[in-house]
Order: C-alpha cells, then sequence, then structure tokens
C-alpha cells in the first residue's frame, strides 16, 4: 500500500451534475477521510468553486485537463479526439504514480475504455467486469457483471466470479463469500450453454458456488456474489433501482392521505429513514471497474455529492485492501485456462442448497 495519505483522482467533469456536485462531494471526502484528492478538469472553473466551497486549507490539488467527454459521445472515437479530457488525464495521473485511485461519474464506456487502454488488464484476465454492491435481507451483496459485456463466454462468468468473490471478501470483509450464478431456474439445467457450461467450471473451482439462482434470490440474499452477463446484470440494475424509486413513490403518496395516516407516519419516521438508507444506492457509492491494473470506482451518472464522497471513500478501501494484487492471485490460484480445458463432465463439490426467505 502507498505510505503517506492515499491520493485519488476525480473525474470533475463527469456526470450529469459535474461540477458543482462533483467539487462538494470531493471537498467532504477531503474534510473526512483523510485523503488527498485530485480534481481533474479545467483550473480556472474548479478553482472558483472551491473558492466558493472554502476548501482552502484541505488536502486538494487540481490537475488541468481542458477538455470533457460528454455522456452521450461513443468513447473509442472521443478518446482518440480529446487526449485532454478529464478522465484521460485522471487516468494517466494514475499511471505515472500521482494517484493511487480513479472516480468518475461521466461517460461509462469512456472511463473503462481509458483504464483498460492505458492500466491494461490483470494477467489471467480476458473481460473486466462492474461489480455493484447492493442491499439484501441479509445485508450487502455483489453483482458482477452490470454492463461491462453484453456477450460472454463461460470463462468469462468464471473470472467475473473470482473477481467479485475476491472483492466481497476484501473490501466487504464477507469471509467465504456465497457465489450463485444468475439463470431462469435455479435446476443445474436451466439456463442456455453459456450458462450451463459457466456452473460446470464453477462447481469445478474453488470457489464456494451453491449453484443456480433466480432473480428473486439476489434480494433474498442466497449468495453474496450473483455471477451474470452485462446485458443481464444491468437490467437487473436499472429494474431494481426503477422498481424502489416507484415502491417510495407509492408508499408516499399512500402515507400523506387522511390524518390519522399521517400521525402514524410521524411516530414511523425513523424506522422510515433507516429504510430509506438501506435502499438507497448513494449510500454505496460507485461501482469497481474488476480487471484492470488499477483502482477505478464507476460512479452513476446522476451522482449528487453524497455518492460522490462515498465512491472516494470505496476508491481508497480498495487500494487498502490491495484489490488488483488480490484478484491476481485469486486468478492465478484458481488456475482458469485448465478450468476452460478440462472435461465438461469434471465436477467439484455439490453446490450448497438455496435457503430462500418463506413465501409471503
Amino acid at each position: 500500500m502507498p505510505e503517506g495519505p492515499l491520493r485519488v483522482a476525480v473525474d470533475a467533469m463527469g456526470g450529469d451534475n459535474a461540477p458543482n456536485e462533483v467539487l462538494a462531494g470531493a471537498v467532504w471526502a477531503a474534510r473526512e477521510l483523510g485523503v488527498e484528492v485530485l480534481l481533474v478538469g479545467p483550473t480556472q472553473r474548479i478553482q472558483r468553486e472551491l473558492d466558493a466551497l472554502g476548501a482552502g486549507a484541505l488536502p486538494i490539488r487540481i490537475v488541468e485537463a481542458p477538455e470533457v467527454i460528454e455522456m452521450a459521445e461513443a468513447p473509442a472515437m472521443a478518446l482518440r479526439r480529446k487526449r485532454q479530457a478529464s478522465i484521460l488525464v485522471a487516468v494517466e495521473a494514475a499511471r505515472r504514480g500521482e494517484a493511487d485511485a480513479v472516480v468518475s461519474a461521466g461517460n461509462t464506456g469512456a472511463a473503462m475504455a481509458a483504464s483498460l487502454l492505458t492500466w491494461g488488464r490483470i494477467e489471467g484476465i480476458d473481460r473486466p467486469a462492474i461489480a455493484a454492491v447492493l442491499p439484501t435481507l441479509r445485508g450487502r451483496a455483489v453483482m458482477v457483471d452490470v454492463g461491462a459485456n453484453v456477450d460472454s463466454r463461460p470463462k468469462h462468468l468464471l473470472q467475473f466470479a473470482v473477481m467479485g468473490s475476491a472483492y466481497a471478501a476484501r473490501v466487504l470483509g464477507i469471509d467465504a463469500p456465497r457465489v450463485g450464478l444468475m439463470s431462469n431456474g435455479a435446476e443445474d439445467t436451466k439456463g442456455n450453454e453459456v450458462v450451463i457450461r459457466a456452473a460446470e467450471l464453477m462447481r469445478a473451482s474453488t470457489l464456494r458456488f451453491i449453484g443456480n439462482m433466480e432473480g428473486r434470490d439476489f434480494f433474498d440474499g442466497v449468495a453474496d456474489v450473483a455471477v451474470c452477463d452485462g446485458f443481464v446484470g444491468n437490467l437487473l440494475l436499472k429494474f431494481g433501482e426503477g422498481l424502489a424509486l416507484g415502491i417510495f413513490t407509492m408508499l408516499r403518496e399512500e402515507l400523506s392521505r387522511g390524518l390519522l395516516v399521517r400521525l402514524g407516519v410521524a411516530l414511523a419516521t425513523p424506522r422510515l429513514r433507516a429504510l430509506a438508507r438501506r435502499m438507497d444506492y448513494t449510500e454505496y457509492g460507485g461501482a469497481p471497474l474488476l480487471g484492470v491494473n488499477g483502482i477505478c470506482i464507476i460512479a452513476h451518472g446522476s451522482s449528487k455529492a453524497k455518492t460522490i464522497r462515498n465512491s472516494i471513500a470505496l476508491a481508497a478501501e480498495s487500494v487498502r485492501a490491495r484489490m488488483v494484487e488480490t484478484i491476481r492471485d485469486d486468478i492465478q490460484a484458481a488456475s482458469l485456462d485448465a478450468l476452460e480445458e478440462g472435461s465438461a463432465g469434471t465436477r467439484g463439490p455439490a453446490p450448497l442448497p438455496l435457503t430462500r426467505s418463506p413465501d409471503l
């Protein structure tokens, strides 16, 4: 781990609410977390905002980057045209050793491409993946991949499982994480050919594999790591986000009807706030890009200050946990190439039984 305060480079111009909310979150982090923040973007504009926020004495440094990759731009083309874009300059700063991690709420594809092209993949990883931490009935769980890879082969899903398990163990502190494979049924015969073959590879691995899991199983908390390709993961993530927002909107409408209901709500307010915190994605910060030779936390495009602050905290914790080195060691120990080439009929220990909450 680097000596002295950790240094986190923040893409100051990334996101729908940049730079105001991004800078507010960065100042919040610099005040509370004991990290040095490198704000990457146009110097004069950032300095004006920092002066307004009273951040003069904080461990914050500005790194000049005059260009911005907008949310709607094609990542590859934008990175070629805008060599001084804020996300690219931030990733380059980490490559030179001037920062220990990068945080961006900007164009996800640009953050992924910049990290991959600049840092390269961890040896043994074919495709990096994005991991999201979500609340469950039993605490927290990791879903991987949630958007980096639309099409995946069985060995890619196995690599996602190894990376997600390492992340759950080292950053979330989950001992011997349970790994489940998202499918359309818990039976071994369910799923397409990719899922069936991936399940065979996971059974033959050293992972604590519990078998296939259905969509409802994730929020039941039957696994600590849920593995899927980026197409399925992104759909599940966005569906869950929309469902949570819809439920809270309906609750707000129903709980505002009538005096007696409002009195009851007043009594229940502390518990309702606690529930809202459990379901609030801003509490969890951003999503790490796993499988590259560096720490990149990708925050939601609509991130406010709280999410940026928590994303910086997650970046610092990932560095302290030696996330890159851990994934590298775990991938080598797993001998994934040997598993991929091995017999499809080779089976390890039987998967653990799924334990669901009782049906309501």
